[in-house]
């Protein structure tokens, strides 16, 4: 490698660790991951000649201009579907649409709650982004267990449940939209094949942990009842989560029958959506129309853009390691170093997803290993699906590991420590156990 490679390598690890210890530095993971962005390509452009055939003479801004602009297009993509996809999950929760949830799941046996709490969540985090579903069913758990002791290893199945959930679906976590923006997986595929090892990894730690609740649970919660979010109806409201959540299920569909990248159909639920809420607003009555403006404002500027800030500089400055040829040597070693074996590979990333965020790992592998027209590394192959196995669920085996895990740890004030020694060891095998399940199903039925 060249001195500039090593200089443009050096500013991503030190960017890179200062993200995974944003809770000592205190400074803002997205500020460093656009520090890192701007900072790994004006590197690139002291020599840009080196990395980018036709970069030479008067060419240079032409043919830099044209290779950034191909990866932030790329980049852009994913962007707007998560954009589309938070502001739609806010409308429905703003409007009460997750209340009716709790009366569902509800049960007076601690055991037979645990295995609700554990399928809603999972279908519920393949639906919408696991950060969410955390947030939403913790506030449920809120009114359904009093006991502290008792409510913080339902909140660790639910960041278990959560990560399983999105894992085996194309829209249900932030690795999977990136792969399945990027073609290299399919929604049928993904879904019929990694359904049953995500339902193992969820199930086998949800097993362990039953085994210490016993009895039934006390009355009442936390004494909280739940809020009826604005104006609607209950019908309204019901009216919201379907069209809302429906939609999101209806995104895959719009895909494979357009054949237009999966941040369209995201855009067209949100405008049905959009004016679903306003036509109701419409018909409370008098001042409705300026109510209806203020709402929507106020929904949209929940969106958590320091998320979307954040994943375009990380995906930029690995996209500046892929034009530099980085991550091309990065892979190769890997194969080299483990013979090529797929499981063992995309395993120790599952493993390491639970220190270091999964979204920059699975984008450095993207840029790693290109896809293929057959066998293990084409689209849908075993890399590619094991990788979104291992990403998504991995990031369980620590509360750090996952954005489910950091929300319920601030919710919950579960200590580092007490999940590493309750919870990890359990997520692990679950984690094993799905892999294992995935095999099976590659060597029998697929």
């Amino acid at each position: 490698m060249t001195t500039l490679t090593i200089a443009i390598v050096v500013v991503f690890v030190f960017g890179y660790l200062c993200i995974a210890l944003e809770s000592f530095t205190k400074v803002n993971k997205a500020a460093v991951a656009l520090l890192m962005f701007v900072a790994c390509w004006t590197l690139f452009m002291i020599d840009p000649g080196s990395y980018v055939s036709g970069a030479v003479g008067e060419n240079v801004a032409s043919a830099v201009s044209e290779v950034m602009e191909r990866h932030l297009g790329s980049t852009a993509t994913t962007l707007f579907f998560l954009m589309g996809a938070m502001t739609i999950v806010e409308v429905v929760d703003q409007n009460g649409g997750f209340n009716f949830v709790r009366g569902i799941i509800a049960s007076k046996s601690k055991r037979a709650l645990l295995w609700r709490i554990a399928f809603i969540t999972f279908f519920l985090s393949a639906i919408l982004d696991n950060m969410t579903t955390a947030i939403v069913m913790v506030m449920i758990l809120r009114k359904l267990v009093a006991d502290h002791s008792d409510r913080i290893i339902y909140a660790s199945l639910v960041i278990i449940a959560a990560n399983a959930g999105g894992a085996f679906s194309p829209i249900g976590d932030v690795t999977t939209i990136m792969l399945w923006n990027k073609s290299l997986i399919t929604a049928g595929g993904v879904i019929k094949e990694l359904f049953l090892p995500s339902v193992v990894s969820m199930v086998v730690p949800a097993y362990f942990l039953s085994l210490s609740l016993k009895g039934e649970l006390s009355a009442g919660g936390m004494g909280e009842s739940v809020a009826v979010q604005g104006d609607f109806s209950e019908g309204q409201r019901k009216a919201v989560f379907f069209i809302g959540v429906g939609g999101l299920i209806f995104v895959p569909i719009f895909k494979s029958i357009t054949h237009l990248p999966p941040f369209v159909g995201i855009l067209l639920v949100l405008g049905v959506l959009w004016t679903v809420t306003e036509v109701f607003y419409r018909r409370l009555g008098d001042g409705a129309d300026e109510s209806a403006q203020k709402r929507i404002l106020h929904i949209l500027s929940r969106i958590d853009m320091g998320t979307i800030l954040f994943f375009l500089g990380i995906l930029m400055a690995v996209a500046c390691l892929e034009v530099i040829g980085v991550l091309a040597m990065a892979g190769e070693w890997l194969n080299t170093t483990f013979d090529g074996n797929h499981y063992l590979v995309t395993g120790i990333i599952g493993v390491m997803s639970s220190i270091i965020d999964n979204v920059p790992l699975v984008a450095g592998c993207m840029g790693m290993y290109p896809m293929a027209e057959v066998g293990d590394m084409a689209q849908n192959g075993i890399f590619w699906q094991l990788l979104a196995y291992c990403a998504g669920v991995g990031g369980s085996m620590l509360i750090i590991g996952s954005a489910a895990g950091v929300v319920v740890m601030g919710l919950e004030k579960i200590t580092f420590v007490w999940y590493m020694k309750r919870i990890t060891l359990v997520a692990f095998v679950g984690y094993l156990a799905g892999i294992v399940a995935y095999w099976l199903e590659r060597t029998f039925l697929f």
